[in-house]
Parts: structure tokens; sequence; C-alpha cells
């Protein structure tokens, strides 16, 4: 199967398989994980922030990042279509109380006057502005990337009005190969930030919530009381260091396998945005296929795709997809939609 449902479906490599046999290991709840310890500082010396914290998994690093920003009962404010609340299962508001007010889903073309225009102050009987989230790249906005200069105008917005600035950085790493942007310029932007291991570089499991020491001091209690205290975690760090040791420069040839797919797809009028990085998004709307009928075509040819809604499709290129991969999936895709 050529599977280019998600880059999350990547194996470990043989030299990560090693990295972690040999990783040395400890109890992470106290502290003692020297593997995890030296993961944490890594990351955070990457973004320029002064501490990080180790989680099994996105979802729970984005959810200890807003409860370290967003008090309960306060608001926070983000794309329609950001993976906090779309894919994450209520748990801003279920675990952290959190109120949430989104503008209409633009990806990553995000206008930082209509943020500013939403931001509420405290006071006026009405639930207060706390923090801002933005997605680096947006999944659901095809592997967008947030322009530098407008991220810095909505860090202008935010400091103007004393809220916080969030990223979901699930992608970041995308985003510093395909603009070209530093981890630590991207750093200096945020108030807190999740990174993802198993997003693209490789990693079995595993992200990152960074930020100042006492705002990670804290997200150690959030992430015991999530459940995600673990002990012998140094085995998977230990995959974490290798794939930002030897998976990142890599995601350029992901980028210009998503390009190929999308360059080859594109005169069937099925691409929904320009295509930046590893995401090649497919709106099937003007074609007689919908999104389930174009993925059994392709599994019953030893291709996977996902499928994000009745007419809505995704590839992902990774790791595990080769040019022969691509090739494959270009020429059963095309004949899927040609008809």
């Amino acid at each position: 199967m050529i599977d280019l449902r998600s880059d999350t479906v990547t194996r470990p490599t043989p030299g990560m398989r090693e990295a972690m046999a040999t990783a040395e290991v400890g109890d992470d709840v106290y502290g003692e994980d020297s593997s995890v310890n030296a993961l944490e500082a890594e990351v955070a010396a990457l973004f320029g922030h002064e501490a990080a914290l180790f989680a099994p998994t996105g979802s729970m690093a984005n959810q200890i990042a807003l409860q370290l920003v967003v008090p309960p009962g306060d608001e926070l404010l983000c794309d329609a279509d950001a993976h906090v609340v779309t894919y994450e299962i209520g748990a801003a508001a279920a675990y952290g109380g959190i109120s949430s007010r989104t503008w209409s889903p633009v990806g990553a073309d995000i206008d930082p006057d209509v943020v500013a225009a939403m931001i509420r102050p405290e006071g006026y009987h009405a639930v207060p502005t706390r923090a801002v989230a933005v997605e680096q790249t947006h999944n659901r906005g095809g592997g967008g990337v947030i322009a530098l200069a407008t991220l810095r105008e909505l860090r202008r917005t935010t400091d103007e009005a004393g809220v916080a600035l969030h990223c979901d950085g699930a992608r970041i790493w995308h985003a510093h190969v395909a603009d070209g942007v530093s981890l630590a310029d991207y750093g200096a932007l945020f108030d807190t930030l999740s990174v993802c291991l198993s997003k693209g570089l490789g990693a079995p499991v595993g992200s990152l919530v960074v930020g100042s020491a006492d705002k990670i001091e804290r997200a150690r209690t959030i992430r015991k009381r999530m459940g995600g205290g673990m002990r012998q975690a140094g085995v998977l760090a230990a995959a974490g260091r290798y794939a930002l040791a030897h998976h990142v420069d890599r995601l350029a040839a992901d980028h210009r396998r998503a390009a190929r797919l999308a360059e080859a797809l594109a005169p069937f009028g099925v691409l929904a945005t320009t295509v930046r990085t590893n995401l090649v998004p497919l709106d099937l709307t003007k074609t007689a296929l919908d999104a389930h009928g174009l993925a059994a075509a392709a599994r019953a040819e030893g291709v996977l795709v996902s499928v994000l809604g009745p007419r809505t499709a995704r590839l992902v290129t990774h790791l595990d997809v080769d040019d022969a991969g691509v090739d494959r999936a270009t020429e059963v895709l095309a004949r899927i939609l040609r008809g």
C-alpha cells in the first residue's frame, strides 16, 4: 500500500530504532529520565524559550498550552478550522473550561485586522479574550504557511491587547523548511507553542509544549492531571531527538513530491489551494466522485487517501513514500479522476 492518508503513519527508521534501543532512561515523573530531559532542553533552545515539556500527543500538548494562557471561563480566539477546535473533541471546554470564538476559515491567509477587531477586553459583561491561537502549517488549510510578516503583525496586535499568542506548531518544521524562517524567529513570536515529532518527522509518538520556565513548571502539573505523566519515556524521547537530527532537512523532499502530485492532478480541477508543503487538499465538487468513492477506488489499487468531508479528500507525502510511490499514486489517482 502507498499510504497518503497522513504523515503520522510512518514507522521508525532503522537508525531511529537503534537510538530507541540504546536510550538512557529513568522515571520522568521524578524528572530523572536523561533522554527526556535532553530532548526538552534541545527543543526549548531551538525555539529560543526557557523550557519545554514532553507530552505523549499533540492534542495534549495543545490543551496544556491553552490552559497555561486561558483561565477557565475566559476566551480563546482561533480559526474555525483550527485543529484545537476541530480535531481535539472539545477538550478546551471539557478540560480547561475555555470558551472559544472563531474567525471564518481562511487557512494561512489570516487578516490581523480581523483578529484585532474580535478581541474583547475585560468588562462590559462579556467573556474576555485571553489568547489567540494560530496553526503553522495549517492542516485544513492545505498545509499553508502563515507568512512571517503576518505573524509579527499578530504579535503586535496581541501585545497591544494584553493577550497571549499560542502556536499549534504540529508541522512548524515544514514551515521552517518551506520559508527558510528559523525556529528561533518563530519561537520569539509566541508565548506558548506545541510542536509535534510524529507528524512529518517520523517519530512514533510525542509532542512538546514550549514556553517560559514558570509556564512549563505549571504545565507539568496539568500534564499529570490529564494522565500524561510518563515513566521511562526516554525510548520515545530518543526517537524524537533522532528525528530532529536526521529528518528536518529532508522535509524538502516531501514538499517536492507533494508538488509533483499537485501538478499531475491540477488538470482535473480538484486542487483546493496552492500546495506549499506536504499536504495536497482535493476538492471534488467539480467531479462525479465523492471523497469516499475516490478513497474506495484508490484503496482497491493500493493507494490510501484521507477523507476529510463528503467532497473533500487529502494526500500527504512523508518519510515512507518515495518517488516511485508518488509515481504510482499519480497514475492511480489520475486514472480514477479521468473516469
